[in-house]
C-alpha cells in the first residue's frame, strides 16, 4: 500500500475518533429542554457538578442577586402612614385612611386629580412605590414633574388650581375597565405635553431633539406583560431614572424603557413626585412611597 494512502487512512481513523469523543463529552453538558441536565444526563457525567442554575460549580461567574423590593437601605420615605404633611392637593380628593393614601373619584362626582408632594425634587433616582386601583378608572405615578404650567388639553382645564395638576412623565396605572384600558399599566405616559404615550407597555423607544420617539426593541408581548398586574391588589412600582434614560418595572418585570437623547425636553428635568387619579368610579391606594435620589 502507497504511504500516502495508509497515511489517509491513518489520519482518517483518528480524526474519527476524535470526533466521537468530542461527542461524548458534549453529551456530557448537554441541557434538557428546562435548560437543566435530566437525571440520566447526570448519571452519565458523575464527575461534573452543578450549581442551581445548571452550571458547572467551578463556573467563574455568578447570577446577580434579585432586588429586595422591601429593601429601603439608602431610601428615604415620602409618607408615614399617618397624614399627608409635604403633599398638596384637592382634599376632597385625597385622604389618610389606616395607613394609606386614598384618592377617591365616583360617578356622581368624577375627578382628574393629582397628589403633589413638596418635599423635594429630583432627576436620577430609584422610586418604589405600592399602588392599588379599585373598582376601575385610571392612576399613575408622576416624577421629574412640574406644578403650574399652562394647560394643554382642549377645552377648560381639569382643575382651577394649577398648582394641583401635574405636567411631565408619569407611570400609567389603569384598572381594566374599559377593557382597552388593561394595555396601559407599565406604559410611559408624558402628562399635559404634546407627546401623549412616548414608549408603550413592552417597548424600549428612543427620541432625540425634534424627533418623534423610534421603537428600537420589545421587551415582549404587550397583552401578556398584563398578566404581572394585579388587578384590585397591591402592586410594586420600581423606575429608576438616569439622565435621559428612565425604567419602569412592575411587580419585578421590566415594562418599559424611553432612551431621552433631548436635553431640553420635559422627560429630561428635574420635577417632583405625585400621584394621580381620573376618571370614575375609581379609588387609587398607595401606602409606601421611598426614593433613593442621586441628583
Amino acid at each position: 500500500m502507497p504511504a500516502t494512502v495508509k497515511n489517509a487512512r491513518v489520519i482518517s481513523i483518528r480524526a474519527a475518533a476524535i470526533g466521537l469523543a468530542l461527542a461524548a463529552g458534549l453529551s456530557i453538558y448537554a441541557r434538557s429542554p428546562s435548560g437543566r441536565q435530566s437525571s440520566v444526563e447526570r448519571s452519565q457525567s458523575p464527575t461534573v457538578k452543578l450549581r442551581a442554575d445548571g452550571l458547572p460549580v467551578n463556573f467563574p461567574f455568578r447570577e446577580p442577586n434579585p432586588m429586595n423590593f422591601d429593601d429601603h437601605t439608602g431610601y428615604v420615605s415620602l409618607f408615614d402612614g399617618k397624614d399627608l404633611h409635604d403633599w398638596d392637593g384637592d382634599p376632597s380628593v385625597w385622604s389618610v385612611k389606616n395607613g394609606e393614601i386614598v384618592g377617591v373619584s365616583t360617578t356622581a362626582d368624577p375627578k382628574h386629580s393629582y397628589l403633589v408632594y413638596q418635599g423635594l425634587e429630583a432627576k436620577d433616582f430609584d422610586l418604589k412605590v405600592e399602588i392599588r386601583d379599585t373598582e376601575g378608572g385610571g392612576s399613575g405615578i408622576q416624577y421629574r414633574s412640574k406644578t403650574g404650567l399652562p394647560w394643554y388639553g382642549r377645552g377648560k382645564p381639569p382643575v382651577s388650581n394649577m398648582n394641583w395638576w401635574m405636567t411631565g412623565p408619569q407611570a400609567d396605572f389603569w384598572f381594566p375597565v374599559p377593557p382597552y384600558a388593561s394595555v396601559f399599566t407599565g406604559q410611559l405616559y408624558s402628562e399635559n405635553t404634546p407627546l401623549g404615550i412616548i414608549a408603550w407597555r413592552g417597548q424600549v423607544v428612543q427620541m432625540a431633539s425634534g424627533d418623534t420617539p423610534t421603537l428600537v426593541a420589545n421587551i415582549g408581548n404587550r397583552t401578556a406583560l398584563g398578566g404581572y398586574d394585579k388587578i384590585a391588589d397591591w402592586n410594586q412600582f420600581l423606575i429608576i431614572a438616569r439622565g435621559g434614560t428612565i425604567i419602569q418595572i412592575v411587580n419585578g418585570q421590566l415594562m418599559s424603557v424611553l432612551v431621552d437623547d433631548n436635553p431640553n425636553d420635559s422627560n429630561n428635568e428635574s420635577g417632583r413626585i405625585g400621584i394621580e387619579i381620573e376618571s370614575a368610579p375609581c379609588e387609587v391606594a398607595v401606602r409606601s412611597v421611598w426614593i433613593r435620589k442621586f441628583r
